[in-house]
């Protein structure tokens, strides 16, 4: 499936027809570097500085029985690119002989008018091309867009700014349109650099390479070979795609005052979830949780009977692999030896927002095992069917953990969370009933996650961190192998002059509403904040939008289990089908396909009740009006909980999506 060709001093290495390699003296593919970096981290905001001191270009040696052997006059030994097929995929394994060199930048060949996706779960862009993407799990950021107010008194305040790049779920990967992949197999820090015009620059703070490439005949293939290599989600239960998930806390009389008002209402609600059923904190951040993950009796008293009365209904929890001081688990995990260590030996304590806590190693075999107990012993057995697994970045540089150093294990950690979690759902029997989702991921979060929310989005309507964003990070994780997809709807970060108003909740439940879950949550300041229960007008719309995502259940299914089988995302881009238009390739589409037949153009600009749109090739019926449309440019009506929703009008489905439009 591979060609090299060798030409003098130089080579070419082909996947199948597709160049991917191009090496000479003068232009040299591969080159090494010695680097010293800085890191620093804040809140899991994290400042990386690097310095190289020396930088070598690679010149060929010779090629013999795929192998490439490289030198240089200033290099002790030889630097060696083995090449072999394996699963239908070119993987190459690159090794220095020389210890002293610790960066490595490998060019891959690269040309206009080229597209390139992926790069895990990225907000601001889906098209990569014209600029760099490093890749270290971090906090995503407030605003995330160094032009704006709203990032800038975030970095004023504490760093937490964000920019265009800082993201949970970062992997060194991405899709071409030229129809090949690349996945970085490395979880050291690195770059993927798509600013040139000529090439694509992957940077890793290593001297070995571990890199696959899949070629394919269209994106669904790629797709297929890429999440085939990471591993693929469960199907969902059906009650995680039914009716909304509703975020409410404040204790058991609250969460089923609140409940019994939106049912009153006509909402249909699948599940409650309640994030502070270990107690609260208020910082000045907001409202927080009390990390010692066990059932606070005064604030929910007898939850386990209400559960266990409540069999319609799933109830979710919540936890994260850190514990807060103070707290018994905090002390028996001590007493064990149980938490990352800094420099000096002693337990590393980090400071998040007010309160310290200790990092779980889960690196560690007696770690890992006593905490995925916990997670069986105190939300399982207490008849949770769910929970968010939060955070999973904040891992410093400098820990020492029982598998390694902090720089080698930091962006495997919320690998290696998701696995704890995975692997207590399965010895509990409850694969494929219950559900965790996460916002922080690596490669190989694929193979151990059962759902993934976008984090925390301000409540607003910014392009890098609002509503808009949640859009891109959903198909950028799709063409990264991951997809199944959630979000807060309404967003989560009311900080400064953020709050969230009834236009923003509604446009982002219309949104959730052709997505595989719909869930909301209060926020971190929810009183300043429009709620979904906050008017008998908003509860009215809102349950409207539950039911019509209970009607979609048939459907979404189907979309899940091709998800499950064969990695092609729920929520897929314009492009997927479309891969020679140019038109699909636009960001500013804010437009997307769920499942095979379904087109969603959410509003995502308040004041909007009209919205332009792209429709691809083919016959598109209006979801509400029945009308027919071509393919093409339109612009259509959008009043409020009646989003642009199109299918196409030869799906089998078609009876059902009839129906749903005179819901």
């Amino acid at each position: 499936m591979f060609r090299l060709e060798s030409s003098g001093a130089g080579f070419s290495l082909y996947l199948e027809d597709v160049l991917i390699i191009e090496h000479s003296s003068t232009d040299p593919a591969v080159c090494l570097g010695i680097g010293r970096e800085k890191i620093e981290m804040y809140r899991g905001n994290f400042t990386i500085e690097d310095s190289v001191e020396a930088a070598i270009p690679l010149e060929l040696r010779r090629i013999c029985e795929g192998e490439i052997i490289l030198s240089h006059p200033r290099l002790r030994g030889e630097y060696r690119l083995e090449l072999r097929e394996e699963d239908g995929l070119l993987l190459i394994r690159g090794r220095c002989e020389d210890e002293r060199y610790n960066r490595l930048y490998l060019r891959l060949r690269a040309f206009p008018g080229e597209h390139v996706m992926g790069g895990g779960e990225q907000f601001s862009a889906l098209d990569m091309r014209g600029r760099r993407f490093p890749i270290w799990t971090r906090e995503q950021g407030v605003g995330r867009n160094k032009l704006t107010e709203i990032t800038r008194l975030a970095d004023q305040l504490d760093g937490g700014g964000g920019d265009y790049h800082t993201t949970f779920f970062p992997q060194p990967s991405f899709v071409s349109s030229r129809m090949y992949f690349a996945l970085l197999e490395n979880y050291c820090y690195s770059c993927l650099d798509f600013s040139r015009e000529d090439c694509h620059l992957l940077e890793l703070w290593s001297a070995e390479l571990r890199l696959a490439l899949g070629r394919g005949e269209n994106y669904r293939e790629l797709l297929g070979k890429l999440s085939g290599r990471l591993g693929r989600q469960p199907e969902l239960p059906d009650w995680a795609m039914r009716g909304i998930w509703l975020g409410v806390q404040g204790g058991a009389e609250r969460a089923m005052e609140v409940y019994n008002s939106c049912v009153a209402g006509g909402m249909d609600v699948s599940a409650v979830w309640i994030q502070d059923w270990e107690g609260k904190r208020i910082t000045s951040f907001g409202k927080r949780l009390q990390w010692d993950w066990r059932w606070n009796r005064e604030l929910y008293p007898g939850l386990d009977k209400l559960i266990a009365r409540m069999p319609g209904t799933s109830w979710l929890a919540y936890i994260n692999p850190y514990l807060v001081q103070g707290g018994e688990l905090f002390a028996e995990a001590a007493r064990q030896g149980y938490f990352v260590k800094n420099p000096e030996g002693t337990d590393y304590l980090f400071d998040f927002g007010e309160f310290d806590c200790g990092v779980v190693d889960l690196s560690m075999p007696r770690a890992f095992a006593w905490y995925k107990d916990v997670i069986k012993q105190n939300i399982i057995a207490l008849g949770f069917k769910g929970w968010m697994a939060d955070f999973g970045e904040y891992l410093p540089a400098d820990a020492v953990c029982f598998g390694g150093g902090g720089m080698e294990l930091h962006n495997r950690w919320p690998e290696l969370w998701a696995r704890c979690n995975r692997e207590a759902v399965e010895e509990s029997g409850l694969l494929g009933e219950a559900v965790f989702f996460m916002r922080a991921g690596a490669a190989g979060t694929q193979a151990q996650a059962t759902l993934v929310w976008a984090g925390d989005q301000c409540v607003d309507w910014s392009e890098d961190d609002g509503l808009p964003s949640v859009i891109t990070a959903a198909l950028s994780l799709g063409m990264s192998g991951f997809g199944l997809h959630c979000s807060d709807a309404g967003g989560y970060t009311s900080l400064f002059h953020l709050k969230r108003d009834e236009e923003l909740l509604l446009r982002w439940l219309e949104f959730a509403c052709f997505t595989p879950v719909m869930r909301t949550h209060e926020g971190n300041r929810p009183d300043r904040c429009v709620q979904i229960y906050s008017s008998p007008e908003i509860i009215g719309a809102a349950a409207r939008l539950s039911r019509i995502h209970t009607a979609l259940l048939p459907y979404m299914k189907a979309c899940v289990r091709e998800n499950s089988l064969h990695g092609v995302p729920v929520m897929r881009p314009l492009f997927l089908d479309n891969p020679k238009d140019e038109r699909a390739y636009d960001k500013n589409l804010y437009s997307y396909l769920l499942g095979e037949d379904v087109l969603v153009a959410p509003v995502v600009r308040p004041g909007e009740t009209q919205r332009s749109l792209w429709l691809p090739q083919g016959t598109w019926v209006h979801l509400w009006t029945g009308k027919s449309y071509r393919g093409g440019e339109l612009t259509v009506e959008a009043p409020m909980a009646f989003p642009p929703v199109f299918f196409r009008a030869d799906s089998s489905y078609s009876r059902l999506f009839y129906s749903i439009g005179n819901m």
